[in-house]
């Protein structure tokens, strides 16, 4: 009889679930539910929302789909990582119930509060401190309830990241972790503890934080309830906890510095590590704790976020090519010569956009002529010009000092597009190494990890399943003046 650690990655979209081999690190299943995209509520321009219950019941029909397909016992689980979508607001009362739905990730409606939690703070300790702005992150959030929502703001308990509340709903015990504390701008780093300052600046309540540890300590532990909703064993550890973009780093065997990852879903990342602050003053990039965070020996993930990636290139589907496969969309696009024959499209149309400065600029189509240009041409001009995008991200990391030689991404999402990886392969002069992974497989090996005690055990090699390899080539002049072009284009708050 095998044992097996199970790893969740609570996104946006959907609930994955992996099983894998607590001995050989082998992934004997995974399974996602539900199979069409979970709703996300926007009852007010710039809102996002989402229902925590809808997370939660999702989560239980995953385990139980991916226990099924691998025709394992519940009982055989021995430990239990989760990967979540980053920044997002769980509010809870006395009782553990959500006083409201979940503000997520991409929701922009606290960036006036960011910006006066920010006015209150000093720059010297924003950036030797925080080493972010409050932004539009979950601490802005939390004030944007304080000051719009006064009645729900009484009655909030605790806060939670949205991984914080799968692993409440598991064990019964509200807990966080200090990657999860630095993603919402609450973690002080020099003090190594939560980041009193912010709460006092917004005139907020710090004992709304959870107790936290590192994201391999063993916090909580599987509960009664579990046990006879899924099988699980009660007192199971769940060993790892991580927000979606560290842990893609991680389950990549991104871990040292000079080392990053790239992905490109709903909303596309690159994330660098190093062990050293990159602080950039027009708040661009982001800078975390990574799973591998030490105050002794830290390691510092910056992020470069695009919140309009996979969105587009599913609305394009969705409303110009619906009865065709996305393998057919390959196809149709290659097509067209590379440029798209001059029309260009910016995806920023997923909320405000960092790299544009905190702007919500909307997407945009450019130099449409009705006489040369069809839909193939939308196609492939959505595919370079998010290319475009995570080119236009790589040049102000480097020019932040950051030098990516190599991005390490996953076998799934837009990188499955040839067109897509070469395009950033060649305008940015890197190689992208594709590896057989996803996010809930490194959360089951991050279970394992933190079994065994956690940091000292990390091994790479059990991390990376063989990869594929894309070197730049030569762009064509074609692809390069489009750039540049869409470069110049870009709107308010770009170059």
């Amino acid at each position: 009889m095998g044992m097996y650690l199970l790893g969740l990655d609570i996104g946006s979209s959907s609930i994955k679930a992996a099983l894998v081999g607590s001995e050989d690190g082998k992934c004997y299943a995974m399974c996602k539910f539900p199979e069409s995209e979970m709703h996300i509520s926007s009852p007010m321009p710039l809102w996002a929302e989402q229902d925590a219950e809808h997370w939660w019941q999702n989560t239980i029909e995953a385990i139980r789909a991916v226990l099924l397909k691998a025709s394992v016992s519940p009982s055989d689980i021995i430990a239990i990582g989760i990967a979540y979508q980053m920044h997002g607001l769980v509010a809870v009362d006395n009782a553990g119930k959500p006083v409201r739905p979940a503000i997520i990730w991409c929701d922009s409606r606290a960036i006036p509060e960011g910006h006066y939690l920010t006015s209150r703070l000093t720059s010297t300790y924003i950036e030797n401190n925080l080493y972010n702005r409050p932004g539009n992150f979950t601490a802005s959030k939390l004030y944007w309830m304080k000051v719009h929502e006064q009645s729900l703001y009484d009655k909030v308990n605790k806060i939670m990241l949205p991984g914080d509340y799968i692993a409440y709903r598991l064990s019964g015990k509200i807990t966080t972790t200090i990657t999860g504390l630095s993603e919402a701008v609450l973690w002080d780093f020099p003090q190594h503890q939560p980041a009193h300052t912010v709460f006092e600046a917004g005139q907020m309540d710090a004992n709304l934080i959870p107790v936290h540890g590192s994201s391999f300590d063993t916090q909580c532990t599987t509960n009664e309830s579990t046990a006879a909703l899924l099988g699980i064993a009660v007192g199971t550890p769940i060993s790892y906890r991580a927000g979606d973009q560290p842990n893609n780093a991680f389950a990549l065997g991104v871990l040292q510095e000079g080392q990053a990852a790239a992905t490109a879903g709903t909303s596309g990342v690159v994330y660098a590590v190093s062990n050293t602050l990159r602080f950039d003053e027009a708040g661009r990039v982001n800078t975390f704790a990574h799973v591998n965070h030490s105050r002794l020996h830290p390691k510092l993930g910056t992020l470069l976020c695009i919140n309009g990636t996979g969105i587009l290139y599913r609305w394009i589907k969705q409303n110009l090519f619906f009865d065709k496969t996305y393998d057919e969309l390959e196809q149709l696009a290659a097509t067209v010569k590379a440029g798209s024959d001059g029309l260009i499209l910016h995806p920023f149309g997923n909320g405000a956009e960092r790299m544009l400065n905190n702007e919500n600029t909307g997407a945009s189509l450019l130099h449409l002529d009705f006489n040369r240009h069809n839909k193939n041409h939308v196609l492939r001009a959505a595919l370079e010009g998010i290319a475009f995008s995570f080119v236009y991200g790589i040049e102000i990391l480097k020019k932040l000092g950051i030098q990516i030689d190599h991005l390490r991404v996953g076998d799934d999402n837009l990188f499955q597009s040839r067109i897509f990886a070469e395009t950033i392969a060649s305008l940015a002069r890197v190689e992208i190494v594709i590896c057989k992974t996803s996010g809930a497989e490194g959360a089951a090996r991050g279970a394992g990890i933190g079994l065994k005690g956690g940091l000292l055990h990390i091994n790479e090699s059990h991390l990376v399943s063989p990869a594929v390899v894309i070197k730049p080539e030569e762009p064509s002049p074609a692809l390069i003046t489009a750039y540049e072009k869409w470069k110049v284009s870009l709107p308010a708050g770009g170059a």
